[in-house]
């Protein structure tokens, strides 16, 4: 069932220009000396609980920048899946389809973080890989009515197929995210994606080349495009991003400025979601500049601790980025 209600019917006046279909996940995130050996019990200095997963993360950032945005996506009938839905609506974030679920629980990612910054998790998907496709199909009028839809793997990757079709065939513009990636992945999904976005280790898995430099992610960017693409966007961390579209003879390398780095977590989905508000917003800005745009945003998320709680809103950012 989808947690509307009050909220479902303030969003009927304003219409969502930016979608997310994708996933919430629940970081249990233990902070200790060292890590744990098999059997062993050790105690840990600190212990939080954040909101993560890579879907509700893009749309946070998207709607701290002022994009009027809507989460389709699918939480377990459990206290984290009611903080979920909380934490969307104190984002401005529609809930009208964010679904709950009994028959799994919402979405965790256990953590354990060592003192050199070393972790393990263990990832368990739960209600995530229960978004079906009745659940999209309740959903059709706020993804059709869209001007920008972005999708990610942490769903069942059919559902991303099928999200991305829906709002292909409505006119909407489409961001994939193909993250986590998969080196099988449906080849539909490049001719279905107006932007093909990933990082470096996500276009090695997708081509099998080797990507450690912008010139490596140039050539993993024309092979993207021979797959059907027509904007492919590698992200590379301090390095900035490498874009290469239908209209650009050669990859082109966006810089981004050097910052002092604390907590790399999430940085890829603000990128993402900046990009997404964007694309919305400023649709007549040229793909270079909502390219730096993005990467100064992502680039501000990194200088302080945590995934969501690191995001800044617009009145926290330069007034030339709006």
């Amino acid at each position: 069932m989808a947690a509307s209600g009050e909220p479902g019917r303030q969003w009927q006046e304003e219409v969502a220009a930016v979608v997310v279909v994708g996933s919430c996940m629940t970081d249990l995130v233990s902070l200790t000396s060292r890590l744990p050996k098999t059997g062993e019990t050790i105690h840990g200095h600190k212990f939080f609980i954040g909101f993560g997963g890579k879907g509700a993360n893009q749309c946070v950032q998207a709607a701290r920048l002022g994009a009027k945005a809507s989460m389709v996506c699918k939480v377990g009938k459990d206290s984290f899946g009611s903080d979920h839905i909380e934490n969307l609506k104190q984002n401005d974030i529609s809930t009208e389809f964010t679904y709950q679920t009994k028959d799994a629980a919402t979405g965790t990612a256990s953590i354990i973080v060592n003192n050199e910054g070393q972790n393990i998790v263990i990832i368990v998907a739960g209600a995530n890989l229960l978004l079906n496709t009745e659940d999209l199909r309740e959903a059709a009028s706020v993804i059709s009515r869209a001007k920008v839809m972005i999708c990610q793997l942490e769903v069942t990757p059919a559902i991303s197929l099928e999200a991305l079709t829906m709002a292909r065939s409505s006119g909407v513009k489409t961001v994939f995210n193909p993250a986590p990636a998969i080196a099988d992945l449906d080849p539909r999904f490049y001719t279905v994606s107006d932007v093909f976005c990933c990082n470096e280790s996500e276009a090695e898995i997708l081509t099998g080349l080797t990507v450690c430099s912008p010139a490596d992610a140039g050539k993993a960017a024309l092979v993207l495009m021979e797959r059907g693409c027509q904007v492919v966007i590698i992200t590379l961390g301090a390095e900035g991003c490498v874009m290469q579209s239908r209209t650009e003879s050669v990859p082109k390398h966006i810089v981004t400025e050097k910052v002092k780095t604390v907590d790399t977590t999430g940085a890829g989905d603000s990128f993402v979601g900046a990009l997404a508000f964007y694309l919305a917003y400023y649709p007549n800005l040229p793909l270079e500049e909502m390219l730096k745009r993005s990467n100064f945003i992502a680039a501000a998320s990194v200088q302080t601790a945590g995934t969501q709680s690191s995001y800044l809103y617009k009145k926290d950012l330069p007034l030339d980025l709006f």
